[in-house]
C-alpha cells in the first residue's frame, strides 16, 4: 500500500489551479470545473484540489499538515514572496534542526515548505 494522492479543499477551483500551477510550479494533470476537481503531479504523490459541497465549506481554509519539499528554501521564499504568496511563518531554523516556512494558498490552506536536505543531508 502507498499514498497515491492527497486532496485539499478549495472554494475557487480556477483561482486555486492558477496558484498551484503558476505560483508553486506544480504540473497540472487535469482540471474539471464541471466536477470541481483538479490534479497535480507532485513527485510520487498527486495533489488534488476539490471544491467542497455546500454543506462542507468548513473543509477549505485549514492547516493541511502537507509538507512541500524544496531544494533551497531561501531562494523559494524570495521567488514566492515576489509572486505574492503569503508566508504565515517565514523560513525559520527549527530547534530539531529543520529549516522550514509555512505558506497559505488563496483559500487559507496552510502548507509546510521544507528544505529537507538540511535535516537529512
Amino acid at each position: 500500500m502507498k499514498i497515491s494522492y492527497v486532496n485539499v479543499f478549495v472554494r475557487d477551483l480556477a483561482r486555486a489551479t492558477e496558484f498551484y500551477r503558476d505560483g508553486l510550479g506544480l504540473d497540472l494533470e487535469f482540471s474539471s470545473e464541471e466536477h470541481g476537481y483538479a490534479s497535480f503531479s507532485a513527485g510520487g504523490v498527486r495533489l488534488g484540489l476539490a471544491v467542497p459541497g455546500p454543506d462542507q465549506q468548513e473543509l477549505a481554509g485549514r492547516h493541511t499538515g502537507v509538507g512541500l519539499e524544496v531544494a533551497d528554501l531561501a531562494a523559494e521564499h524570495k521567488r514566492l514572496s515576489e509572486l505574492g504568496v503569503e508566508f504565515t511563518m517565514p523560513p525559520t531554523r527549527q530547534p530539531w534542526g529543520g529549516f522550514m516556512a509555512l505558506i497559505s494558498d488563496p483559500d487559507g490552506n496552510i502548507f509546510y515548505l521544507d528544505q529537507v536536505s538540511v535535516v537529512h543531508g
